[in-house]
């Protein structure tokens, strides 16, 4: 089995957390990021919706099964967990930490992840492109009203008059990237490897800019060496619940094994990508750093099970593995 290995882009992520603590923007410099940062969001999900083929999505509505597992998965079985999660004791999960929580279990799938994943556990990975495709799409919309409707009721700071605002922001440049296909479909497609590391720029500008914010209001004060540990629990706990609810979900309604490998992966998954920069637009800058925290934890664990989970659904099918080259 290969051996695990952190994420290199979750180091730079903690880099940039890192660099916030010490040297936080201030003043005009902050007012520069904030700007900075909706630019690029807005940018970011235009490229989204540039990058989304229409084709794809057509092609694989027939499974559409499958396609509901993920999203009642992901836009109910998460939000309820994460709902059911704010409820526990402040000594369990503190009070700071659990709307976090409760808005990371509103996103929607990865997309990237959710399709290697598959593909090393020989699902179908068709159906996953589809699905994981899907829940972006419809996370633009859901995730804004699923959370503010739970937080609302839970008390919490995020009001559904606020969603609508959101959405508009969010979805006008989905839209515009969508129609914008026309002329520069080719061009998403040769430069792939430079819209994902705008993708990745943009949420370590987000994190940094965020961060900068909570630490001028005083953030690792208010969370403790022994709440991360806490809040790394929860997200194990989550993470392993709906993985089995998943699989559990998949087998129960007859579906096969390659299926069950996509609703495994793509029901089981939380966006950075697509989180970080909500939660720059949805919540008040102060509280962001407090928000993405469950997020970025969740993410490496997510990464670190599925990679174990991937390489036994693959030891499990027909044909052989190939034996990974000493440079792998």
């Amino acid at each position: 089995m290969r051996r695990l290995r952190i994420d290199p882009y979750i180091v730079a992520i903690l880099a940039m957390v890192l660099v916030a603590s010490l040297l936080p923007a201030r003043g005009q410099v902050a007012v520069g990021f904030d700007w900075l940062t909706k630019v690029v969001i807005a940018i970011l999900f235009f490229l989204h919706g540039a990058k989304l083929s229409r084709e794809a999505v057509i092609a694989g509505l027939g499974h559409w099964r499958l396609h509901l597992l993920v999203l009642a998965s992901t836009f109910v079985l998460f939000p309820l967990l994460g709902f059911a999660a704010t409820f526990l004791p402040a000594a369990i999960l503190p009070t700071s930490l659990s709307a976090g929580v409760l808005f990371m279990c509103c996103l929607p799938s990865t997309v990237q992840s959710s399709i290697a994943f598959t593909s090393v556990g020989r699902g179908n990975v068709a159906a996953a492109v589809v699905a994981a495709s899907a829940s972006n799409l419809f996370g633009i919309a859901l995730t804004p009203l699923i959370a503010g409707l739970l937080m609302r009721a839970h008390g919490g700071g995020l009001s559904m008059s606020a969603v609508w605002p959101v959405v508009v922001q969010l979805l006008l440049p989905f839209i515009a990237g969508q129609v914008a296909r026309i002329w520069i479909a080719d061009w998403a497609a040769r430069s792939r490897k430079m819209l994902g590391l705008f993708d990745r720029g943009t949420i370590l500008l987000v994190v940094y800019a965020a961060f900068s914010e909570a630490v001028i209001r005083g953030i690792w004060n208010q969370v403790s060496l022994a709440d991360l540990g806490k809040l790394l629990a929860i997200c194990a706990v989550l993470l392993a619940l709906v993985l089995a609810a998943t699989a559990w979900g998949a087998r129960a309604l007859r579906f096969n094994k390659e299926d069950e490998v996509a609703i495994v992966f793509c029901g089981s998954k939380k966006s950075l990508a697509t989180g970080v920069p909500m939660a720059g637009i949805l919540f008040p800058a102060a509280s962001v750093g407090l928000l993405i925290l469950p997020l970025m934890l969740f993410h490496q664990i997510q990464l670190m099970a599925c990679a174990v989970i991937a390489q036994r659904y693959a030891d499990r099918a027909s044909e052989p593995l190939l034996t990974p080259s000493p440079a792998e």
